[in-house]
């Protein structure tokens, strides 16, 4: 399956990484300061190049060399360099080069990683003068941009595009491939091993134990699957402050190459931040999901109705999935997985007729009757099938519907209801079309 290239800003603090990633994203996402260490986790966000090309950029806090980290690179910002198809060293050209980016240079050399030179604050005379200097550091790209006024960033997108790996065309394996995904610590890895029937994974219980995909091809009741572990997605109280934004971007490409996700929540703790920024990125990504609430035989009859009022919270964000009760521990419940796995499978792969498609909408629409748009009211000629994994519909009428709006949201969910999709994104495209044309 393709994957989204990860592009990291890195470089010493206060140089406009921040600023950068802002204007290569086109909003305002990060926070910008000019004191120094303002960002100290590192943030994720989606852009784009030219065409339908879109890369995942992060913005990491400053690297600062220091007596107590021999490696002087913060742990956060070295598991953004090893998860980036490329970097963006940055560097203020007003300062010209100076001995702590040579040292950071050096130690981010190491890791073999190609990188772009990004010298900012290019409107200035001093970056313009001093630009030569960043030369010895034998990069072999260097750009004088200002991050602030966009100066040079669009010669930036050139190169960008020109380093980055062009997506693949997406190939799917020949095994519906599953991924399972969680917070640390939460027992994924358990639950892959216990799955597997060996100790595919390495089990600790210390968070971010795992950090590398571990697949693992299994067959259940004559089916073969691919199950994906994934690096543990660190919570902000447990990691030098990472948020959830961040720590996601580390399972995220486990999940593009899933058709479903198995998120693991642990019971004691009920639904976090964490889990939801997680369903967040599976349904972004138009993955199916299965809820695997595990420790569940650790909980009193109280703890259980407790857990409850918080599975809701879940249930919105992924279209009410199926859940299986499992202790990874001890085995129970697990052999429910995979009987609740296949059919969200099924879901997420439907294919369906025009026929039955226009049929499903009509009787939908007789229903509960269109809104008025405009002071027309909303109607549909007619609607198609796609694409599927995840099902997706093109309906042309006399108007589009927003987004938001709640009749789109009414026809999702009745055709979730009405096909069974639980758990199964549900795309509509309303493209508008005058009276007549077909």
């Amino acid at each position: 399956m393709s994957l989204t290239p990860t592009v990291a800003i890195v470089g010493r603090p206060n140089v406009g990484k921040s600023t950068l990633f802002n204007r290569l994203l086109g909003r305002r996402q990060a926070i910008v300061h000019n004191l120094p260490g303002v960002t100290r986790d590192r943030i994720t966000g989606l852009a784009e190049l030219d065409g339908d090309r879109r890369f995942q950029v992060v913005d990491t806090g400053g690297l600062v060399v220091a007596s107590d980290d021999p490696l002087g690179l913060s742990r956060q910002v070295f598991l953004a360099v090893e998860e980036s198809d490329l970097l963006l060293f940055m560097v203020d050209g007003r300062d010209g080069l100076v001995a702590a980016d040579e040292v950071v240079w050096e130690r981010l050399r190491r890791t073999g990683k190609p990188a772009l030179l990004v010298v900012n604050k290019g409107d200035t005379r001093e970056a313009r003068g001093r630009f030569p200097e960043f030369y010895r550091l034998g990069i072999d790209r260097q750009l004088l941009v200002s991050a602030e006024h966009g100066q040079g960033v669009e010669e930036l997108r050139e190169a960008l595009a020109l380093a980055l790996p062009e997506t693949p065309p997406e190939v799917r394996p020949e095994m519906p491939a599953v991924a399972i995904v969680g917070r640390p610590n939460v027992g994924k890895s358990s639950l892959l091993n216990r799955i597997a029937g060996e100790e595919r994974a390495l089990v600790s219980p210390v968070a971010g134990t795992t950090r590398d995909p571990v697949d693992t091809a299994i067959t259940r009741g004559g089916r073969s699957y691919l199950l994906i572990d994934t690096a543990g997605i660190r919570r902000r109280s447990q990691t030098s402050g990472a948020p959830e934004e961040l720590a996601v971007m580390m399972a995220r490409r486990q999940i593009e190459r899933a058709q479903l996700a198995v998120l693991v929540v642990d019971a004691a703790q009920g639904v976090t931040s964490g889990d939801l920024a997680i369903a967040g990125t599976i349904w972004e990504l138009g993955r199916a999901a299965v809820l695997a609430i595990n420790k569940w035989d650790l909980l009193d009859r109280e703890s259980r109705a407790s857990l409850e009022l918080t599975l809701e919270r879940l249930d919105e964000h992924l279209a009410h999935p199926r859940r299986v009760n499992v202790s990874a521990l001890t085995g129970r419940g697990v052999e429910k997985l995979f009987p609740a796995i296949d059919p969200t499978l099924a879901g997420h792969a439907l294919k369906l007729g025009t026929g039955e498609v226009n049929r499903l909408f009509e009787a939908a629409i007789r229903r509960v009757s269109p809104p008025s748009l405009g002071g027309h009211p909303w109607k549909l000629y007619y609607a198609t099938q796609v694409s599927s994994e995840p099902p997706t519909f093109m309906l042309f009428a006399n108007r589009t519907l927003p987004r938001n709006h709640h009749y789109r949201r009414y026809l999702e969910n009745r055709l979730r209801e009405d096909l069974d999709l639980v758990g199964v994104p549900v795309r509509l495209v309303v493209r508008r079309r005058t009276e007549g044309r077909r």
